[in-house]
């Protein structure tokens, strides 16, 4: 198989759009395509960043069989710019492939992510500093470090800094959303 399509077929059972991926290794939606329909050659450099950005290694890429990744260290979280928020880190790479999906997320004051819209989910969060409330539809409830939050997905929801200080939350979605 070639390494185009090998990376499209990773791609594609990650549920990632070509663009999605691109943000999340730092290329263009563009170079990710020419790769993919095998146009251009890709360096070893951006073949790691690729690789990363879908949960795998080189050494995993080019064997047969694959060892599931355990321990995943701060080095490797992959950061997504969301407006409005400080700060969004992926915290396992390739999580679209698992039932969940775990993300740090950092608010500065007033700060709140976007608004996500309904899905057959849910949710998880644990408050690990300042104040958020969590706005599912028309209800906000407020949550306070050591706090967490469980609920559907079903409704419009979102997270945002009530406290004067920064807000850290590790929030979890399942099935994978963000």
């Amino acid at each position: 198989m070639e390494i185009g399509e090998k990376i499209r077929n990773l791609r594609l059972a990650s549920e990632l759009t070509q663009e999605e991926l691109a943000e999340r290794a730092g290329l263009t939606k563009g170079f990710i395509s020419q790769i993919e329909n095998s146009i251009t050659s890709i360096s070893l450099d951006s073949l790691e960043h690729i690789l990363t950005a879908l949960g795998t290694t080189l050494a995993a890429f080019f064997s047969e069989t694959s060892e599931e990744k355990v321990i995943h260290s701060e080095a490797s979280r992959i950061t997504i710019v969301k407006e409005g928020v400080k700060n969004f880190q992926l915290l396992v790479q390739g999580a679209t492939n698992r039932e969940m999906e775990p993300a740090l997320v950092t608010l500065d004051p007033g700060q709140s992510t976007p608004e996500t819209e309904p899905y057959p989910g849910e949710e998880f969060g644990y408050v690990l500093k300042g104040r958020v409330a969590v706005i599912l539809g028309k209800r906000v409830y407020n949550a306070r470090r050591g706090d967490c939050f469980y609920f559907s997905a079903d409704r419009h929801h979102r997270l945002q800094n009530i406290g004067k200080g920064e807000a850290a939350i590790l929030w979890v979605t399942c099935p994978p959303y963000f």
